[in-house]
């Protein structure tokens, strides 16, 4: 039964406001499920009312559902990013509550026949009037009618939209036991020479941590940041095995937690669900069905893909673990490698990543990452007080254009912190619109996981953090800079998913460049920048353990490629079967029979990237290619980069994203960029 609200109480819920952004500090769990209620009802009495025109226009039927979509995703978007950020229990019975709600009104939209039936009368009456963008809108959502079982019986019709809705469900399950899981293990230590190797910011917090709860000595934490630290520096193997058992047996039957939030099930019923959909829609399994919306057409063509990397890349990964093993002078266990990989990177360039971070407090790495931004593309980007924050830490910025005009704006939140989701990530906050009812810039959040300040000292960063950063503004580019004034091609929407990484992917680079290198470090004590010969060490690393690193995501885009491809009801999902078999073929690095890596795999069971982190190594090799452009005519050449806006960065989903490549590039995407960016294969030499 759908609520009635008072005006009163429509102005007292923050999330059915007006404002340019969410009020987060006043958003309440009680108001989730009240507000998302009523934008829904609304929403579908309008849609009932457009569905009936008896003469559909764009004008008149497509822009208004654009701006109802809209609409959802401006209500829905707050509750979403703080359930991400600042989880709790009430929260998230709130935004769980809603899931189901929203799920039902996207596939009774995309499952509605007179919608889809408009539509086609759109597209062939209006075709030769139509701008080439607004063709896109139509063409991208009859396909999306087409995937959500417009065409089918009652019966399946009926059943695709349950499988979905379970699979919301699910999906937000699974992600909710690996934070659970994650939040609830900690490390006591007494003896501080367990600590021996750690940073001092690490230490000084997990001191501070034991004398909050009022406990001798020190309390480590599974965010991302310490156990990353753990794995690298820790002298005390004891302490090593410790934290990577726990990270990697999180929401299983296995390790500390064993069977306490255990994602077994949930991965089982999340890949029943999947291929129930797909053999709905008559796909021949899920793989198939996430395709239809990709840059790769099939199958074959995704795996040949891995398969040829693979081949490239094997040798060079077993060469470089057996002269690690050699250099450790012993076998390695799997929480032995960044350890002793480590220490042979300082060996041989005289740099390690601790040793770095003076060198990257948080303040200049972003300033020079501005800058960056500012001299490819055109840009001003400064920093607004006084906006609607949902943590202290949270800082706000704006982009304006060459000619002072406002351009969009984002939120970084860049800590590490107790019941925040791991990781590092990009996300709506708003979506450009620019439509008859009205306009809106685009606001992005950038959420990182890194270590915090301490009192008299900013944030300083590894160069693996200035990597993730540079990543994750990448992709803010591509939501900002976007030039589509229709929400569902705007941004990042209707990018094919294994393109969307090339913009962030692409920006890494310039984290190597020497020229940004000197402008994004700065000692925290003094401000000198980063020694010329410190420099040139760090940017050899960057081809260090590029085979190991290579066939390690290789392994997981398999893995994941292959439990969507070869799912039978009969058999079930065999995750640890088709992951030894996986590791069996291109791992290189042994893991012990207990590793549970999968039951937190959030990329693919709670992520977008189901049969698609193939995309990641995908898009590298656009990224690689596209960058190649730049080195061919100078980093900051305005020519090239203004070409970049114009045909990748500014268009969405407006467009093909080959055709927007070859546009850009002048021919195909070529892998054998990505192969010598990595040092895997020398200049002049051909991939197999």
């Amino acid at each position: 039964m759908a609520l009635k609200f008072t005006p009163r109480e429509r102005m007292e819920n923050p999330l059915l406001g007006q404002e340019p952004l969410p009020q987060f500090l006043r958003i309440r769990p009680e108001h989730v499920e009240p507000a998302v209620r009523e934008v829904l009802t609304q929403n579908r009495a309008r849609i009932e009312e457009l569905a009936s025109l008896p003469i559909p226009t764009f004008a008149t039927l497509i822009e208004p559902l654009e701006e109802l979509q809209h609409r959802v995703s401006r209500t829905w978007s707050p509750v979403s990013h703080l359930n991400a950020v600042l989880n709790s229990d009430a929260l998230r019975t709130g935004y769980n509550a809603c899931l189901p709600l929203l799920s039902a009104y996207q596939t009774d939209l995309a499952q509605s026949e007179p919608l889809f039936q408009a539509y086609r009368t759109i597209a062939d009456q209006e075709r030769a009037a139509l701008a080439p963008v607004q063709r896109q809108v139509i063409e991208h959502a009859m396909r999306d009618f087409r995937l959500a079982g417009v065409g089918l019986p009652a019966e399946r019709k009926a059943r695709f939209k349950s499988a979905m809705l379970e699979l919301t469900q699910l999906q937000a399950k699974f992600e909710e036991n690996v934070l659970d899981a994650t939040n609830a293990w900690t490390w006591q230590v007494a003896d501080p020479q367990q600590l021996r190797g750690l940073n001092d910011m690490i230490i000084e917090q997990a001191r501070r941590r034991a004398y909050e709860r009022g406990v001798a000595g020190w309390i480590l934490t599974l965010d991302q940041p310490t156990y990353v630290a753990v794995l690298t520096d820790a002298e005390s193997e004891t302490l090593r095995r410790a934290f990577y058992e726990a990270w990697m047996t999180r929401a299983s039957d296995c390790g500390p937690g064993a069977g306490r939030w255990d994602n077994s099930a949930v991965m089982e019923d999340i890949l029943r669900r999947r291929h129930e959909a797909a053999r709905l829609l008559d796909f021949r399994d899920y793989a198939q069905y996430a395709l239809a919306t990709r840059m790769a057409h099939s199958v074959e063509e995704v795996l040949q893909f891995l398969h040829e990397l693979a081949r490239a890349a094997r040798p060079a990964a077993l060469a470089e673990f057996a002269e690690l093993e050699a250099f450790a002078g012993r076998k390695l266990a799997a929480w032995d490698l960044g350890f002793y990989a480590e220490r042979l990177q300082r060996e041989r360039f005289s740099v390690s990543q601790e040793e770095l971070r003076p060198y990257f407090p948080l303040p200049r790495v972003l300033t020079g990452l501005f800058e960056v931004a500012e001299r490819l593309f055109g840009v001003s980007i400064r920093e607004r007080a006084g906006a609607p924050l949902w943590h202290p830490d949270v800082r706000f910025f704006d982009i304006t254009g060459g000619a002072g005009e406002a351009v969009g704006s984002f939120y970084l939140d860049a800590y590490a912190r107790p019941n925040k989701r791991s990781g590092a990530w990009m996300d709506e906050c708003v979506g450009r619109k620019h439509l008859r009812t009205g306009a809106a810039l685009p606001v992005a959040y950038l959420v990182c996981n890194f270590l915090p300040p301490a009192r008299a000292r900013p944030a300083l960063l590894t160069h693996d953090d200035v990597l993730t950063l540079f990543h994750e503004f990448g992709h803010g580019l591509h939501h900002l800079l976007t030039r589509v004034d229709y929400p569902s091609l705007a941004g990042i929407n209707g990018v094919a998913w294994d393109a969307v990484e090339l913009p962030s992917q692409f920006l890494e680079n310039y984290a190597w460049h020497p020229q940004v290198l000197q402008r994004i470090s700065g000692h925290f004590d003094g401000g000198a920048p980063l020694p010329a010969q410190t420099q040139s060490r760090l940017i050899a690393t960057r081809s260090f353990h590029a085979g190991l690193q290579m066939m390690r995501q290789l392994e997981f885009a398999l893995f994941d490629f292959r439990i969507h491809t070869e799912y039978s009801p009969e058999r079930g999902g065999r995750v640890l079967q088709i992951l030894r078999e996986v590791r069996g073929e291109v791992a290189v690095v042994p893991v012990p029979e207990w590793n549970r890596f999968p039951n937190s795999f959030g990329h693919i069971f709670a992520g977008g990237y189901a049969a698609g982190y193939y995309s990641y190594k995908w898009a590298e090799v656009l990224a690689a290619d596209a960058f190649a452009a730049f080195e061919e005519s100078g980093v900051f050449d305005r020519p090239t980069a203004q070409r970049f806006l114009d045909t990748i960065l500014s268009r969405g989903g407006s467009r093909d994203a080959l055709e927007a490549f070859i546009e850009f590039r002048g021919r195909r995407p070529d892998v054998a960029a990505l192969l010598k960016q990595h040092g895997i294969l020398a200049a002049g030499e051909h991939a197999a």
